[in-house]
């Protein structure tokens, strides 16, 4: 569906500058995902941290047209001839506005979803079952938020017969807006949990503001077993249908009679509205269990029959929320998202590997199943697909199954292939000789993608540590939420990321803006430089031996003695540079490196003003002790030591010198010591340096059980008899040691591991390559995931074993041991 420009500009209630024709099918609001600039309507939204007018003059550049904007640029009449720009007082509030219009052309069931947790499992399980007979549009991943769901509402076109969409909130008065967008005929609530809880006076009122959905619905699902769910429901006063289900209440419209669990599936015995049926579900965990019930209530509504559900329950698949970085053989980086196959996560892959920098210049290759359930016929289907391939930089494409393969005509891609399933293209040439290309995997399951990913992956250790860079982001932001929209950020990229690995984290920052990234020495700067990233990067330790490299490089160094200036000021005079950037460091009393801001700076500002190779981007200082309230007194004198030096260097000259001191810990303790920038470091990995708590865990070191044996009571296990058994055990061994960055104070019962959720103790010395656990009273095999440390065992818990602090445990993880990247 399009709309005209003028259509658009009478929806939102807009004041129009321009007169060029256009028409609407795309909507953005992030200037990174442009694809179709032609038939594109960019909203420049303001946010605490950014603004979308900043990007106009590039989305115009580019071929974008029209503009929502709050501001028009000065030059709009010259600069912007054939643009059209409507004015509206707030763009997000237009954007709904646009949203809300659109839905109100489709007379269909919509299906609106909110909860504190299983939203997005609910949607895609949903859409699942309802698929095979029912074209579903629904919220792309998790787009669930004031201008996600806006964006969610847009994809609804003349096919969709039914829409699913989820809704968050996170503080009161947010639900309003989403469900004028919405409007859902059919309510779900999944659970109601202690997320975001701190917005709320209690959980009766996020629950009432989380209900605020479902008004004007013609049915609600939702678990009646829940007291403060089912009590605010009756405050409600509802007058449509009640789908209530519950595990004690026989009188529910739906009553779960029992809940069978067997190896790797559970069966669910219920009646729905008089009717018994039965499902076997493909999962054991309690939320899953909880979710298929819900999923089952609302399939039921709509008419599916028990036969079905439990045709297609036991089909469903675990929803992969996840996109994976992977390296791949012979020089190629695997981007996998081979959990689902649809147009609207297509582009959403494609979009991320598109705005990955490649300095490389590597082909960008496309692996795509066969597409099903989007309402299309074939061949206008591919050819959107062609077309966003093509606009995405996609410069080879391989099709695999017979609906892609009838329609090769319409993928205008010069090198392109297809196959009728896997199994054929992995016997191919086109396989053989897949090298030095970022790849990106996205099929339907039914095509054994995951057997595609397990043979062009990089094979080197069963061990691998799991990177998150959903919540890299999710924690770089918990961070800016403390700071002032004009305050920037360097974030700390040294050390490999803290063992995290610093091209993907740096890719990742560099998207999200951050204005620094920060290395120990130059070399990690020139990786860095080499892997696409553009962003400034400061080097902390610089070494006089790199003078060269840097300047080569654009990395800038940081200043910390007069024999290093001076040595710098000579070298760049040699390269006849002038006006290099520098970062100078004030020693305010750690005593390890910088300038004594009581008597160094007048020398200080001599040796700066009287050469002009160098000029001082930015002066700082470390504090000692922001994560301890014990300290604060020594930091209130840090910081009077700093403001005194900081201003007569920022006296001695007329360009801005940017002013740092707050660390990750001093962004929050220190809000009114924020000053021009601050440095996050190990809060970026998701630790709080205050109290030791995660934030948004970021890496989780993983490997599995090699080899299950029982030893007998009084046994030793490893080397030098460390491991006393003092019962019958079964010991498993797990091919991870201290050469992959396991502390050797781990061993002998110290700490432990989880093993199916369950402690193991680590039992004897940890070997080189190995280490032995306890599993005597685990329920495991051979062959099962073992948690070194990740999402569900903090790694604080193991720096406090070893007497030390989280930095030591990350960054001692080996480079032998695998990174999988992966984002939400």
């Amino acid at each position: 569906m399009f709309y005209s420009i003028e259509k658009v500009a009478a929806l939102i209630g807009a004041c129009r500058y321009g007169a060029a024709e256009g028409n609407v099918c795309w909507i953005l609001t992030d200037s990174r995902s442009v694809c179709f600039p032609e038939d594109t309507l960019f909203f420049a939204v303001k946010s605490e941290r950014n603004d979308g007018h900043k990007y106009i003059a590039d989305l115009y550049r580019r071929g974008v047209r029209n503009f929502v904007v709050e501001e028009l640029p000065q030059d709009c009449d010259t600069a912007y001839k054939d643009a059209n720009f409507l004015k509206v007082a707030n763009t997000v509030e237009a954007l709904q506005r646009l949203a809300e219009c659109h839905r109100n052309e489709f007379d269909i069931p919509v299906v609106g979803i909110t909860g504190s947790n299983g939203k997005t499992v609910v949607k895609e399980w949903l859409y699942q079952l309802l698929s095979p007979q029912m074209v579903v549009t629904r919220s792309p991943r998790s787009y669930n938020s004031q201008i996600g769901v806006p964006l969610s509402v847009w994809l609804l076109d003349g096919r969709s017969q039914v829409g699913v969409f989820e809704a968050g909130i996170s503080q009161p008065g947010e639900m309003d807006a989403l469900r004028d967008i919405i409007q859902p005929t059919i309510g779900v609530l999944t659970n109601l949990g202690a997320a975001h809880q701190e917005n709320f006076s209690s959980m009766e009122a996020k629950c009432m503001e989380k209900l605020k959905l479902f008004r004007g619905t013609q049915a609600i699902v939702y678990p009646w077993d829940d007291e403060t769910v089912r009590s605010c429901v009756a405050s409600l006063g509802y007058k449509g249908e009640q789908i209530a289900w519950s595990m004690t209440d026989p009188a529910a419209k739906m009553y779960v009679k029992s809940v069978e669990k067997s190896g790797i599936s559970t069966t669910v015995s219920y009646v729905f509205g008089g009717e018994e049926g039965r499902y076997t579900l493909p999962f054991i965990d309690e939320a899953s269990v909880a979710n298929s019930v819900t999923c089952a209530a609302v399939a039921l509504h709509l008419g599916l029959t028990t036969g079905q559900v439990a045709e297609r329950m036991a089909a469903v698949e675990p929803v992969a929320m996840r996109l994976e970085v992977k390296e791949g053989q012979h020089g190629c980086t695997l981007i996998n998202d081979s959990y689902n196959s649809d147009i609207n996560s297509l582009d959403i892959a494609l979009d991320f590997m598109s705005r990955r920098p490649d300095h490389e210049g590597r082909k960008r290759t496309l692996i795509l199943s066969d597409i099903y359930q989007s309402g299309k016929a074939g061949e206008a289907l591919y050819k959107e697909v062609s077309d966003l391939a093509r606009t995405r930089g996609v410069r080879k494409f391989i099709g695999i199954g017979p609906e892609i393969s009838a329609n090769a005509d319409v993928i205008d891609i010069q090198e392109k292939h297809f196959f009728a399933d896997c199994h054929e293209f992995i016997a191919s040439q086109v396989f053989a000789t897949l090298h030095d290309e970022v790849i990106l995997l996205k099929g339907a399951r039914r095509f054994s993608f995951d057997r595609l990913t397990e043979l062009l992956e990089q094979k080197v250790h069963e061990t691998i540590l799991e990177v998150n860079l959903g919540a890299v982001v999710k924690n770089l932001n918990h961070f800016r939420s403390f700071m002032k929209p004009t305050t920037k950020i360097v974030c700390m990229v040294k050390a490999d990321a803290y063992g995290a690995g610093a091209v993907e984290v740096a890719k990742t920052l560099q998207d999200h803006r951050v204005d620094y990234l920060a290395v120990a020495v130059a070399d990690e700067g020139v990786t860095l430089r080499r892997s696409g990233i553009t962003s400034n990067i400061m080097i902390m330790n610089p070494e006089m031996t790199a003078f060269k490299t840097m300047f080569d490089f654009d990395l800038e160094p940081e200043v910390y003695s007069f024999r290093l200036l001076d040595a710098l000021v000579k070298a760049a005079q040699r390269e006849g540079i002038t006006g290099y950037p520098v970062h100078i460091k004030l020693d305010t009393g750690m005593h390890r490196l910088g300038f004594n801001p009581l008597t160094d700076m007048d020398e200080l500002i001599k040796r700066l003003k009287s050469q002009n190779a160098v000029i001082p981007r930015s002066v700082f200082s470390h504090f000692v002790g922001s994560d301890s309230d014990d300290f604060d007194n020594f930091s209130a004198r840090q910081f009077a030591l700093f403001k005194e030096g900081s201003e007569k260097l920022q006296s001695a000259f007329s360009h801005k010198i940017i002013r740092h001191m707050d660390n990750s810990a001093g962004i929050e303790h220190f809000p009114e010591r924020q000053l021009d920038m601050c440095r996050l470091g190990l809060g970026l990995y998701g630790i709080d340096s205050r109290d030791n708590s995660v934030i948004n865990n970021v890496c989780t070191l993983k490997t599995t059980i090699l080899q299950i044996h029982p030893v007998p009571k009084d046994e030793t296990v490893g080397y030098s008899r460390k491991g006393i058994l003092t019962r019958d055990s079964l010991i498993a061994a797990i091919p991870i040691g201290y050469a992959d960055g396991l502390n050797r104070r781990l061993g002998c019962g110290h700490c432990y591991c989880l093993v199916n959720g369950k402690k193991a103790p680590y039992v004897g010395n940890i070997c080189m390559d190995v280490a032995m656990i306890d599993v005597t009273d685990i329920d495991c095999k051979e062959g099962d995931t073992v948690e070194i440390f990740g999402d569900n065992l903090p790694v604080t818990v193991l720096s406090d074993v070893m007497g030390t602090i989280p930095y030591e445990v990350l960054t001692s993880i080996s480079n032998r041991v695998k990174r999988v990247y992966f984002q939400d």
